[in-house]
């Protein structure tokens, strides 16, 4: 199955007999608020306009447990996690299609979260909401309950010492700016660099001026050309699981399976006996 969905295919989806349920995943990082500003608001950009029928969920607070040692996007609790899906809607036998204002990665989350605890059927809509061409909505949906109840994945994820092992028998990407990678600059967490033994593989190469994933073929080539060779183990991780989570499907989009290390360089960078690297090279 396909891990993205074009606008015209999704049109065609929601006025058939089986619609799909359609998750509103508005969130972007902001750096003007690890300095003091306001939050972006999510929902107040879902309430001035969203796909007719999309309910909106919140990455903060449905996709990811509160900031602490683990990160600052740690897993959810399931038990919440799934309740939150059930009341937006949610079954197994339903297919899902998720989407953000354009960048994809909070979409990217909420489809490797639902993927990952056993949802059969989650595309994210290919270069978000600015894809769309149809008219948007102001009335908020109130979906009868699913059925959806999250299993714990059995592959997939990656913890802080899944994540070193990987760099030294695989291969790690991390999807963050290159910049961060080298520690040039690093605006949010403790230290800035790389897991040692990391391949730097920014997230925002993977797609068009648009927002849309580039090739298929192209993706692959790009990741062949990093290190991801035909058998070889891959993971991803960024900065607090969340643009890391956009490698993955983008590396999904390409045929190539790879794990999400959740906690990233938030979790990794907070320990002082975590080993750090700086500059180009990887180790």
């Amino acid at each position: 199955m396909n891990a993205i969905i074009s606008a015209s295919e999704l049109a065609g989806d929601l006025a058939g007999d089986r619609p799909p349920v359609l998750l509103d995943i508005r969130w972007q990082l902001s750096l003007a608020q690890a300095a003091g500003a306001p939050a972006f608001d999510g929902r107040a950009e879902y309430a001035a306009g969203h796909i007719p029928g999309a309910v909106f969920v919140d990455l903060d607070r449905d996709l990811a447990a509160a900031p602490g040692h683990r990160g600052r996007h740690p897993l959810p609790d399931l038990a919440e996690f799934g309740a939150a899906m059930r009341r937006a809607g949610v079954s197994s036998g339903r297919p899902v299609v998720v989407y953000d204002g354009g960048q994809g990665w909070a979409a990217a989350r909420a489809w490797w979260l639902l993927r990952w605890t056993g949802h059969p059927d989650v595309r994210v809509l290919d270069g978000g909401l600015p894809a769309w061409p149809g008219p948007l909505s102001t009335d908020t949906p109130d979906p009868e309950p699913g059925d959806f109840e999250p299993v714990t994945g059995a592959s997939g994820l990656l913890d802080a010492d899944g994540a070193a092992a990987l760099a030294r028998s695989g291969v790690l990407f991390d999807a963050r700016a290159g910049e961060r990678y080298r520690g040039e600059v690093e605006p949010i967490d403790r230290v800035g660099g790389h897991i040692p033994g990391a391949v730097s593989a920014p997230t925002t190469e993977n797609v068009a001026p648009d927002g849309r994933f580039l090739p298929a073929g192209e993706l692959r080539a790009r990741f062949e050309a990093l290190g991801a060779a035909e058998g070889t183990e891959v993971g991803v991780y960024c900065g607090s699981g969340v643009s890391a989570a956009h490698e993955v499907l983008a590396l999904a989009v390409a045929g190539i399976p790879a794990a999400l290390y959740v906690g990233s360089w938030s979790e990794w960078s907070s320990d002082p006996a975590r080993p750090v690297a700086a500059g180009p090279d990887p180790r």
